[in-house]
C-alpha cells in the first residue's frame, strides 16, 4: 500500500497543473530524467530543458515532457528497474490546456463537478485523474475558507469512497506487478529440465515472458520430476501470496472463536462479544472463505467490508433484541453446518453455495422487531407496499439488493449475467421461504416429494434449509436456546406494548401478563422445530445418498465426479480458512475432501438430542414458574400445606437439586 501510495503521489505530481504543483516539483532535475527542448540538439538537448522556458513548459514534477517531441503513446503505469515511469496521456484532462473529464471543467477552469455522474472506473486511468481532480479542487475549496458551502458532506464523503477505491485498485494492481517480478524464481527450473506440458502449463498460467522450449519425442528423467517438484513449490508459493491477500487481519481473540465454526454447539454469542458486536462479519468472512467464493467471483476486500459493514448497520436499525446482527451470524453458521458436515455442498454448485450463505447473511436484513400480521394489522406503509404478502420477507430481499447496485457495495459486480439473474432467483426463493405463514405447506410439500422417487429440486431443498435454519435455536444447547427465548420472548412483548398503544388486540405470545413462557417453547418444539428439522433430515438423507457407497463410506472422488450431476460443482467446497490463513493450493490438490458425513447413510442429527434436553430444562423452568406463582404472597403457609401433603419434602425446602424433584409429577 505504501509503494502504491508513492505511485499515487508521482502521479498527482507529474500531472498536475504548475499552480497546483508543490515547489519541489519545479526544481531541476537529473540528465536522467530531462527531456530535450525544441530546436535543442547535440549534447545540449539535454541541458536545454533545466534552463529558461524550457524548463517551465516542459518539467511536470520528476518527468519531463516536451510538447515538440514525439510523445510516447498513451498506456499503463510502467515499471522500469526499481524506479516508477508515468507515461503520459495525450487524453489527459490534465495533459490539455482546455481537458475535461467526462464534460468537467478541469482545475484551470476553477471549477469541477463533485457529484459521481459518469464518473470514470476506479480502475481506470482516467478514474485516477478523476480522482486527482476532485481531491485537489476541494483542498482548493478548503483552502480557501469562503467557498465551504459549496462542499456538501455528501459530497465529500462519497468523493472520499471514490479516491479510496482509487487507492485500493492502485495497491491491488502493484501487488499485482509485485507477483510478476516473482516469476525471476523460475529461473531456478532449468528450460531442458522441465517436462513440455508442465513448463508450457507454467508459463501460460503463471507468467506473460517464459517462453517455452520445444523438443520433440521428450523422454522424461528423473531430473525433469526432481524440477517439476521445485516449479510445484514455487506455484504452492505464489497461490498462498496471492490468496493472502483476500484473507483480512483477524485478532487472535475472534480466531480462537471461530475454530468451532464447523460445530453444531458452535457459540455466536461469544463470538460476539470477543469482536465487539461484529459477529456477523466475521462469521460471513470465514465461510465465504472457507468455500473460495470470493476469489471465485472476484469480490475484493472492499466491496465485501462495505458491504458487510452496511448489512450489519442495516441489523442494528431497530435495536431488536432477536432479530439483530447475531441472529444472522446465528443463522449463516448453521447454513454452514449444514453444507460442510452432512455433505451437502457437494451436490450443489459455486453459486448455489454462494446464493445459501448470503441468502441467509441477509434474510432479515433491517428487520422491524415486529411480525407480519403487526404490518397488516397497523397497515404499515411496508404492507401497503407488499399488499399483504410476505410483507418483511420481501423487503428484506428489496433493501439488501438494493445495497447492491451502490458500486462500493456491489459483491456480484464479477458474476455474468446468467450467474446473476440465477442467484437472485435462488436468493428471493429462498427468503421468502423463511415466511412462518408458508410453514405448514412447505413440509406438506416436502413430504410429498420424499414420496416420490423422482430427484429434488435444489430450489425447494435450499427453501426448507434455510428456513430451519431460522428456527434453530430450539436445537441448541440450553445455555444458547435459552439466551435466546428471552430475546425473543422481549421483542414479543415490546410489539405488544405498541399493539396496546394502537388499541389493536394482542397477538399471540405477544403479552406480558399473559404469556407461559416454557409451555409456549414446548409446543415450539414439538409442533414446529422439531418437525422442521426431522423432514429436513430426511431430505438430506434422500439427496445425499447417490453421493455415498452402499455401505455408507464416502466414495472416491473421481466416482463422486462420474455419478455427479451436469451442474454439480467441479471444484472442491471448502477450501480455505480466513481464520487460520491455510493457503488454497493445499486444499484443491483434494478436490472433494472427506466431511464429517460418512460411515453411514445416515446423516448427522445432533439436534434430536439437544430437543429432549431442551424440553425438560423447560418442564422444569415450567414447574418452578408454577410453584412460585403459588407461593406469592404466602409462601411460608402454602410450604407447609405442601409439606404436610406430600407434594414436596422437607430435605428439598432449601430448593436444592433440580425443580423436576422438588416437585415431582402427580
Amino acid at each position: 500500500m505504501d509503494h502504491a501510495f508513492r505511485r499515487f503521489k508521482e502521479f498527482v505530481i507529474a500531472n498536475a497543473p504548475e499552480k497546483f504543483r508543490p515547489p519541489e516539483a519545479t526544481t531541476t532535475t537529473t540528465s536522467a530524467t530531462t527531456a530535450t527542448s525544441g530546436g535543442g540538439g547535440g549534447g545540449g538537448g539535454s541541458s536545454a530543458a533545466t534552463t529558461g522556458a524550457g524548463r517551465n513548459n516542459s518539467t511536470q514534477g520528476s518527468v519531463l515532457i516536451n510538447s515538440s517531441a514525439k510523445q510516447p503513446p498513451p498506456g499503463p503505469l510502467k515499471r522500469n528497474s526499481t524506479s516508477t515511469l508515468i507515461r503520459n496521456r495525450k487524453s489527459s484532462a490534465f495533459a490539455q490546456p482546455n481537458g475535461d473529464i467526462n464534460g468537467v471543467a478541469d482545475l484551470e477552469g476553477g471549477v469541477v463537478d463533485l457529484t459521481l455522474k459518469d464518473v470514470p472506473a476506479s480502475d481506470s486511468p482516467e478514474g485516477v485523474q478523476a480522482a486527482v481532480a476532485r481531491l485537489r479542487y476541494m483542498i482548493k475549496l478548503i483552502g480557501d475558507g469562503t467557498n465551504l458551502s459549496q462542499l456538501p458532506v455528501d459530497d465529500i464523503k462519497h468523493n472520499l469512497e471514490f479516491a479510496a477505491k482509487v487507492l485500493e485498485n492502485c495497491s491491488i494492481e502493484e501487488q499485482r506487478r509485485y507477483n510478476e517480478e516473482d516469476e525471476d524464481e523460475l529461473s531456478d527450473v532449468e528450460p531442458h529440465a522441465v517436462p513440455n506440458e508442465v513448463r508450457e502449463w507454467l508459463a501460460s498460467t503463471f507468467t506473460r515472458k517464459l517462453s517455452v522450449v520445444k523438443r520433440p519425442n521428450e523422454k522424461p528423467k528423473f531430473r525433469s520430476v526432481a524440477n517439476a517438484i521445485r516449479a510445484g513449490i514455487f506455484v504452492e508459493r505464489i497461490y498462498r501470496r496471492m490468496s493472502s491477500s483476500q484473507v483480512l487481519h483477524i485478532p487472535p481473540k475472534i480466531v480462537l472463536q471461530l475454530r468451532s465454526i464447523d460445530e453444531w454447539t458452535f457459540d455466536v454469542f461469544a463470538l460476539n462479544e470477543a469482536s465487539n458486536g461484529q459477529a456477523l462479519r466475521y462469521v460471513a468472512n470465514e465461510v465465504l472463505t472457507r468455500y473460495d467464493l470470493l476469489t471465485k467471483y472476484k469480490i475484493s476486500n472492499y466491496a465485501i467490508e462495505n458491504y458487510m459493514s452496511a448489512v450489519e448497520a442495516g441489523y442494528s436499525k431497530n435495536n431488536n433484541p432477536y432479530h439483530n446482527l447475531i441472529h444472522a451470524a446465528d443463522v449463516t453458521q448453521t447454513m454452514h453446518w449444514f453444507l460442510y458436515q452432512t455433505g451437502l455442498a457437494h451436490w450443489l454448485s459455486d453459486l448455489e453455495i454462494f446464493a445459501s450463505l448470503i441468502g441467509a447473511i441477509i434474510h432479515d436484513y433491517e428487520h422491524t422487531g415486529t411480525t407480519n400480521n403487526f404490518h397488516v394489522q397497523s397497515r404499515s406503509n411496508l404492507a401497503m407496499l407488499y399488499n399483504d404478502r410476505s410483507v418483511l420477507e420481501n423487503y428484506h430481499l428489496s433493501a439488501s439488493f438494493a445495497l447492491m447496485l451502490k458500486d462500493e457495495h456491489n459483491i456480484l459486480a464479477n458474476l455474468t449475467k446468467e450467474e446473476y439473474k440465477e442467484f437472485r432467483s435462488l436468493v428471493i426463493d429462498m427468503v421468502l421461504a423463511t415466511d412462518m405463514s408458508i410453514h405448514f405447506q412447505q413440509i406438506k410439500n416436502m413430504k410429498a416429494l420424499l414420496s416420490m422417487p423422482e430427484n429434488i429440486d435444489k430450489s425447494k431443498a435450499l427453501q426448507l434449509v434455510l428456513h430451519s435454519c431460522d428456527i434453530s435455536h430450539p436445537s441448541k444447547p440450553w445455555d444458547m436456546h435459552y439466551r435466546w427465548t428471552i430475546g425473543v420472548l422481549e421483542e414479543f412483548f415490546q410489539q405488544g406494548d405498541r399493539e396496546q398503544e394502537l388499541g389493536l388486540p394482542f397477538s399471540p405470545l405477544c403479552d406480558r401478563q399473559t404469556t407461559v413462557i416454557a409451555q409456549s417453547q414446548i409446543g415450539f418444539i414439538d409442533f414446529i422445530v422439531e418437525p422442521s428439522m426431522s423432514i429436513t433430515g430426511d431430505m438430506l438423507e434422500k439427496i445425499l445418498k447417490p453421493l455415498r457407497g452402499d455401505d455408507g463410506d464416502d466414495i472416491e472422488p473421481m466416482e463422486v465426479l462420474n455419478q455427479a450431476s451436469n451442474d454439480r460443482p467441479k471444484t472442491a467446497p471448502p477450501v480455505r480458512s480466513a481464520s487460520e490463513g491455510v493457503n488454497m493450493l493445499a486444499h484443491k490438490n483434494a478436490v472433494w475432501r472427506h466431511t464429517a458425513a460418512k460411515a453411514s447413510n445416515d446423516i448427522k442429527k445432533p439436534w434430536v438430542l439437544h430437543f429432549q434436553e431442551n424440553k425438560v430444562k423447560w418442564r422444569e423452568e415450567g414447574i418452578q414458574a408454577d410453584a412460585e406463582k403459588r407461593l406469592k404472597g404466602k409462601p411460608e403457609a402454602i410450604v407447609e400445606d405442601l409439606i404436610d401433603n406430600n407434594i414436596i419434602h422437607e430435605e428439598h425446602e432449601e430448593h436444592s437439586g433440580s425443580a423436576s424433584q422438588q416437585f415431582p409429577n402427580r
